[in-house]
């Protein structure tokens, strides 16, 4: 997946990219989904923990539930530390780009005076929640082809473990 501006962001990289400052819009933007690119292999732990931590109740609930029911068990139990563990990594990724410090010393004013929304207010914030976004889409992707077809799915245990280490 990949993470494009926040929306806030957006008439600002018109501007730039028709005064010749393309390349600073997309230095922005290949930073952030490197970021988040550098930031989910960390989930793979914290998934395989959530599953060893899984009472008996929650397995149950995942078995009867929807389509996405392990992926929302998930969510519910690794999305603070799983956000925790990548916003370092996020971090360490946009500080190598003066533009993303400036960024987030305008969006906090411009959050202020309501221009900007207190979730775009922060570029390692927001690209954080889109890692953990897409993160989860794909874990639900998976999630339904294996409901799908559990005799596949045993087959893709392998892409599954692949997908989270990068």
């Amino acid at each position: 997946m990949k993470i494009a501006l926040p929306d806030s962001l957006k008439r600002y990289e018109k501007v730039m990219r028709g005064v010749g400052m393309g390349k600073y819009a997309d230095e922005l933007v290949l930073t952030m989904n490197r970021a988040a690119e550098a930031a989910v292999p960390e989930a793979q732990k914290l998934l395989v923990e959530a599953v060893k931590k899984m009472s008996v109740q929650d397995a149950k609930g995942i078995l009867t539930g929807g389509d996405t029911a392990g992926t929302e068990y998930f969510k519910r139990t690794t999305s603070d530390p799983l956000r925790a563990s990548f916003l370092p990594i996020v971090q360490a990724a946009t500080k190598k780009v003066k533009l993303a410090e400036k960024y987030n010393q305008y969006a906090e004013k411009g959050a202020k005076f309501g221009l900007v929304s207190k979730e775009h207010a922060n570029l390692d914030a927001y690209v954080t929640q889109k890692a953990l976004d897409g993160l989860f889409l794909m874990v639900a992707e998976e999630e339904k082809k294996i409901r799908q077809d559990p005799i596949k799915g045993d087959e893709r245990k392998g892409c599954m473990s692949s997908c989270l280490k990068g």
